[in-house]
């Protein structure tokens, strides 16, 4: 012990260990300050976003939005408001909005990728999915997420390579997104009763399997 006790009042070993504590404290503080991830986000923006559905019903449920005319229906139902959608709006002197924001907004405000000019599409999907925009820590972290879903089911890969060459792609797609099923969270919560309320959690994660 005395032996052990002479060693580390050497000054090259302190320093060592100075360093080795300053990185397992650097460490700890990396750790929490991890960013938020997305899934956590939305857990808390949903409560906040019921609970503005249930006053805007309660105080303007009974509103009339407009009237619906024959050749609205003959077209295809052009121009009937029958839809609260507020990820998107598609306007016709100024264009697209998503989340409230041009597309040159859009490009000044989201993460690129580095050395990049242009949003990255997690940057976007962040966007559209919380109204916020996301930090570039938050953005690799749902990249990374992404990358770690990638991976398909090999009974999927059977299925696309046993495809005639002549089988046109997009049918190829539909064909895999379709058998993808037999992994969906949702259905298997939904089978098991959960509750309503509980559902946006496992359509959250088939969403999220899907892109990936």
């Amino acid at each position: 012990m005395a032996s052990l006790r002479a060693t580390f009042r050497l000054p090259g070993l302190a320093k060592v260990a100075t360093r080795n504590n300053t990185f397992a404290a650097s460490a700890i503080r990396a750790y929490s300050t991890k960013p938020q991830g997305l899934k956590d986000r939305l857990r808390e923006l949903i409560p906040e976003k019921r609970e503005e559905v249930k006053q805007v019903k309660a105080e303007f449920g009974n509103k009339v939005l407009g009237e619906t005319t024959v050749d609205m229906a003959y077209g295809g139902m052009r121009g009937i408001k029958g839809l609260i959608w507020e990820g998107s709006v598609l306007d016709a002197e100024e264009g697209i909005r998503f989340r409230g924001k041009t597309i040159p907004e859009c490009q000044q405000v989201l993460p690129a990728a580095d050395g990049g000019v242009e949003p990255l599409p997690e940057s976007l999907f962040w966007l559209l999915v919380t109204g916020e925009v996301p930090t570039k820590e938050q953005v690799r972290g749902l990249s990374a997420e992404w990358a770690d879903r990638a991976a398909l089911p090999s009974f999927v890969e059977d299925l696309i390579d046993r495809c005639p060459a002549t089988l046109h792609p997009m049918s190829q797609f539909s064909l895999a997104v379709t058998a993808l099923q037999h992994d969906s969270q949702f259905a298997k919560a939904y089978q098991a009763g959960v509750n309503k309320a509980e559902y946006w959690d496992t359509t959250f994660e088939d969403s999220m399997d899907l892109i990936a």
